[in-house]
């Protein structure tokens, strides 16, 4: 699935997305995999003041944890690179 189409999806509030898809659009805004302990996969971005920590859960990305990163899209103003 095109990483466009899956943060569209995000944005308009779907609670339905696939984990690997979420890692692949947090990975489209600059986000890079710094470490994984367990089942926490811990994403650092060099413009963003804290980390993104993601858990798979069954397949499904946590909802909060897509509104957390919906949060420092905004706060820290980051961009969907192509």
């Amino acid at each position: 699935m095109k990483v466009r189409k899956v943060y569209k999806k995000i944005l308009g509030g779907s609670r339905n997305i696939q984990f690997e898809e979420l890692c692949k659009v947090i990975e489209a805004f600059g986000y890079r995999l710094d470490r994984k302990r367990g089942s926490h996969h811990i994403y650092e971005h060099p413009d963003a003041a804290r980390p993104i920590n993601l858990q798979n859960s069954r397949g499904q990305a946590k909802p909060y944890q897509i509104r957390q990163f919906l949060r420092d899209v905004e706060e820290f103003q980051l961009t969907l690179k192509d």
